[in-house]
C-alpha cells in the first residue's frame, strides 16, 4: 500500500511544483503565457493570478508543494518502525480528508466562480483524492486512537536522529520556501528598494521590469477601432460578456485604475464597454450558447445607462453571474436599472449589441475580456501593469507632456 501513497504523492508533487513555477513566472513576468493556458476555459493563469490564488500572500500552489512533499516525507520515515508503518494509513487519512476538503473548495472556486479549469490544478486534484481513497480502504484503526498512536510514534521520531534531522530539514526548508517565494509585499518591497512605492492600482513596478514592460507594448502593432473618441487621448476598450466570470474579475480589479484616470485623467482617458455576449442571438461567431443570459444584460445596461443607473447594474450582473437568467436579468434592470420597457425595446437595442459583436469579430475577439489600448491589444494584466499602461500611452500621445 506503501507503494500507491508515494505513487500518489509523487503525481501531486509534479504536479504542485509545475504549477508553482507557472505561478512564479507569472509574478515574474506579467506578460508570460503558461503552455497551460488554452483558452478561456482551460487557463492556469486565471486561476494563479485571482484572489484565490493565495493565502495570506502565500500561493496555493506552493503550500500544496509542502503537503505532498510532507506525505512523502512520512510515508518514508515511518518504514523505519513496523508500527509506525501500521499507523500511517490513519495519519494519511487524517491529512488527505484535510487536503480533499481544501480541493473541493477550490474546484467549486475554479469551476463556478472563476468560469475556468487549471488543468495543473487537476493533477493535484486527483492526487489528494487518490491518497484519500487508498489511505481510507487500508486505514483499520479507528480516528479515536489517532492522538494516542502519533504521541507514541512522535517519541520514537524524536529518539531517532536520523528522522529528527530529516524533520528539522524539512521544516526549514517549508519556511525558506515560503519566506522566499514573491507575492504582493514582496513585490512591493522589491519596487521600493528601486525608490518606488506602491500605488493604490497595485504594488509598484521596479524600474527594470516596467522598462521592459515599456519596450513591449513600443512593438505592439495597433489596430484601427473606429470609435468615437470624445476627444481622448487614449481610448481603452473592452469587449465584455456580463455573464464572462474573467470580466466580472477584471471589473472588480480594475476599478481603482478606472477611479484614478478619472481623477487624474478628466477628458484624456476614456474607458469604453463594449459587447461581446458570448450567446448565438446577438454573436453570429458562437457555434453554441456559452452563456444564456448574455445578450439579455447587455441590452439591460445600455437601457439602465439611459436612466444613470448603468455603473449599478454592471455591478449587480458581475455580483450575481451564477444565478444570472434571462428572467432574473429583466427583474434586476427594473429593480435597480429602472427600466420598465425592456420587452417593447429588446429588438431594437439588440441590435445594438450585434454591431458590437461583428466589430469584435472583425477585430478577431475570441475570447472575453479582451482589452485595446489606442488599438493595441493587451495581454491579460495585473492593475498595477494596466495602469502602467494607461500612463505610458497618454505621456507617448502627449508628447511627453
Amino acid at each position: 500500500m506503501s507503494a500507491w501513497f508515494l505513487a500518489f504523492a509523487g503525481l501531486g508533487l509534479a504536479a504542485a511544483s509545475w504549477s508553482t513555477w507557472v505561478h512564479y513566472t507569472l509574478i515574474a513576468d506579467p506578460l508570460s503565457v503558461p503552455a497551460c493556458d488554452i483558452n478561456a476555459m482551460f487557463s492556469c493563469s486565471q486561476a494563479y493570478t485571482s484572489e484565490y490564488g493565495a493565502v495570506g500572500g502565500v500561493s496555493v500552489a506552493l503550500l500544496g508543494v509542502l503537503f505532498f512533499a510532507f506525505v512523502l516525507l512520512l510515508t518514508t520515515l515511518t518504514q523505519r518502525s513496523r508500527t509506525a508503518r501500521a499507523n500511517l494509513p490513519l495519519y494519511l487519512f487524517a491529512a488527505s480528508t484535510i487536503g480533499l476538503a481544501v480541493v473541493l473548495y477550490l474546484g467549486y472556486v475554479s469551476w463556478f466562480v472563476l468560469g475556468t479549469v487549471c488543468l495543473l490544478c487537476v493533477g493535484s486534484y486527483v492526487a489528494v483524492i487518490g491518497l484519500f481513497l487508498t489511505s481510507g480502504a487500508a486505514a483499520k484503526e479507528p480516528m479515536s486512537s489517532l492522538p494516542s498512536r502519533l504521541s507514541r510514534d512522535l517519541s520514537t521520531l524524536f529518539s531517532t536522529p536520523s528522522a529528527l534531522a530529516a524533520t528539522a530539514a524539512f521544516v526549514v526548508a517549508a519556511g525558506a520556501a515560503v519566506m522566499l517565494f514573491p507575492h504582493a509585499s514582496a513585490s512591493a518591497a522589491t519596487a521600493a528598494a528601486d525608490g518606488q512605492a506602491s500605488t493604490a492600482t497595485g504594488p509598484a513596478i521596479p524600474a527594470a521590469q516596467l522598462k521592459e514592460f515599456e519596450d513591449y507594448l513600443a512593438a505592439q502593432p495597433r489596430e484601427t477601432l473606429n470609435i468615437p473618441t470624445n476627444g481622448a487621448a487614449v481610448v481603452v476598450v473592452k469587449f465584455n460578456d456580463y455573464q464572462c466570470p474573467a470580466c466580472g474579475q477584471t471589473h472588480l480589479a480594475l476599478k481603482p485604475v478606472k477611479d484614478k484616470w478619472a481623477r487624474e485623467g478628466a477628458g484624456k482617458v476614456q474607458f469604453v464597454t463594449m459587447d461581446f455576449a458570448l450567446e448565438r442571438e446577438c454573436n453570429a461567431g458562437m457555434q453554441s450558447d456559452v452563456h444564456l443570459a448574455a445578450c439579455d444584460a447587455a441590452v439591460a445596461v445600455r437601457l439602465a445607462r439611459e436612466k444613470g443607473k448603468g455603473d449599478a447594474l454592471e455591478d449587480w450582473l458581475f455580483a450575481n453571474q451564477p444565478i444570472m437568467t434571462p428572467a432574473s436579468v429583466r427583474q434586476a434592470a427594473a429593480d435597480i436599472g429602472g427600466v420598465t420597457d425592456m420587452d417593447a425595446r429588446y429588438a431594437d437595442v439588440l441590435t445594438q449589441v450585434k454591431a458590437d459583436t461583428n466589430k469584435g469579430v472583425q477585430l478577431r475577439v475570441a475570447s472575453t475580456p479582451t482589452f485595446f489600448l489606442n488599438g493595441i491589444r493587451l495581454p491579460g494584466l495585473r492593475p498595477e501593469f494596466f495602469d502602467a499602461a494607461i500612463a505610458w500611452e497618454l505621456k507617448r500621445v502627449s508628447g511627453g507632456k
